[in-house]
């Protein structure tokens, strides 16, 4: 295999040529004072009557696709790693498009960050939201748990995936459906591409990731009145209409059951959605479902 072939970059070519096909364009935004870049993938129409969503749903829907900091080409000199933060800059980016309203769609450690959206943005500004395979209630029990059934001795370790030997475990221990070809030189192209670039901010980012200490994040008081989950006490003092959850039913790093949990702490507003034979990444296991009840989800309202 000739050394300077990347199978990521190929894939990342991919991936922008579909873009491309779906209309959207690549936007690249200062924020903060030049102090943080964000950059974008947005449709061409982002004002006009359709809904708003972080998602990869073009065909019905007006997207907004972010690269979170330090994931792609989103970048900012401020120390601060912390979700909150990431949702905060999202935010930010939404008012330089002009997009008012919208709902939001986040995946894994996107959804820590859309969960904070939510509250960031308000009752006002948010339609609805889509949290697949994540736990904002996530404790520090949570992750000594999922260390254990991991076999790892940290949560970077389980992350950040430093050899391809434990890239993949990692991919073993996250997926249902296992990918049939995993070569060395795969593998260590992913390290590369995925990993190494930007490693110390990730491992930042994962470090200052706020846990559910002492049940400070999941014990707020909150009322149900028709579809609403309303949020009385602090920290968690916002609004937001319905919220699908959507799970593999063979998820290692959430089971199952934490789903189950998020959906009775949310309340009447939330639904779950289990994908059989999904594990932590059903959006990529299986992709036609999950675009089915994402889709489904955000305009049956509409």
């Amino acid at each position: 295999m000739a050394p300077w072939f990347s199978v990521i970059s190929l894939f990342e070519s991919l991936v922008r040529r579909s873009y491309t096909a779906a209309g959207l364009r690549e936007e690249t935004h200062e924020i903060d004072g030049g102090e943080t870049t964000m950059r974008c993938w947005v449709s061409p129409d982002v004002k006009d009557g359709r809904p708003t969503v972080v998602g990869p749903l073009s065909r019905r829907l007006r997207l907004v696709i972010p690269d979170l900091l330090f994931f792609g080409g989103s970048a900012t000199r401020s120390p601060n790693r912390s979700e909150v933060f990431q949702a905060q800059c999202v935010l930010k980016l939404l008012d330089l498009l002009g997009v008012f309203q919208f709902s939001a769609v986040g995946n894994s450690y996107g959804g820590f960050v859309g969960f904070h959206l939510v509250k960031a943005a308000g009752a006002q500004r948010v339609d609805r939201l889509v949290l697949a395979s994540s736990d904002p209630l996530k404790s520090p029990e949570d992750d000594a748990a999922l260390l254990e059934r991991a076999g790892m001795r940290s949560i970077p370790d389980l992350i950040l995936p430093r050899s391809t030997q434990s890239l993949r475990a990692v991919i073993h221990f996250a997926m249902y459906r296992k990918p049939l070809f995993m070569p060395n030189f795969l593998l260590s192209d992913v390290l590369r591409s995925l990993f190494t670039e930007n490693a110390e901010e990730k491992l930042a980012l994962i470090n200052g990731l706020e846990l559910d200490k002492d049940g400070e994040i999941s014990s707020p008081l909150w009322s149900r009145e028709k579809s609403c989950s309303l949020w009385i006490d602090a920290p968690w003092k916002f609004l937001f209409q319905q919220v699908l959850l959507i799970w593999g039913d063979h998820d290692r790093l959430f089971p199952l059951e934490t789903a189950h949990r998020l959906k009775d702490h949310l309340g009447e507003g939330a639904r779950l959605e289990v994908i059989k034979n999904t594990g932590h990444a059903p959006q990529t296991e299986d992709p036609g479902r999950f675009n089915e009840l994402v889709l489904a989800f955000l305009l049956e309202a509409r």
